[in-house]
């Protein structure tokens, strides 16, 4: 059985998340930090991104997998977990980074 190779291109749909992120932190003023809001413009634009980027990308989920990521909070706004957790492509993003950076271990 062959090989998968890392897959480095940004889907389709973390690109959809970042921006959706990118949208809630405008319009509300808060969630994620300006590293989050610098990561998810790149993951909007879309195309691949590096070894050392998508490494990156999978280390945060494991860090935040507590955080509040209920989509809404009080008064029905977004919390502040579930729009950082956006920005860097949300369930996607996390299954994307995780996947990738599998590959890349194992092909090393």
């Amino acid at each position: 059985m062959a090989k998968k190779a890392a897959d480095l291109k940004v889907p389709a749909d973390v690109r959809e998340n970042a921006k959706k992120g990118l949208r809630l932190r405008e319009e509300h003023g808060y969630g994620g930090t300006e590293v989050g809001e610098e990561m998810a413009g790149r993951l909007a634009e879309g195309g691949e991104v590096s070894e050392e980027e998508v490494r990156h990308i999978a280390q945060y989920f494991p860090r935040h997998a507590h955080d509040n990521l209920d989509e809404t909070e009080e008064k029905g706004k977004p919390s502040r977990g579930y729009i950082a957790w956006l920005l860097w492509g949300g369930d996607a993003g996390r299954a994307w980074s995780e996947a990738a950076v599998e590959a890349l271990d194992r092909d090393g």
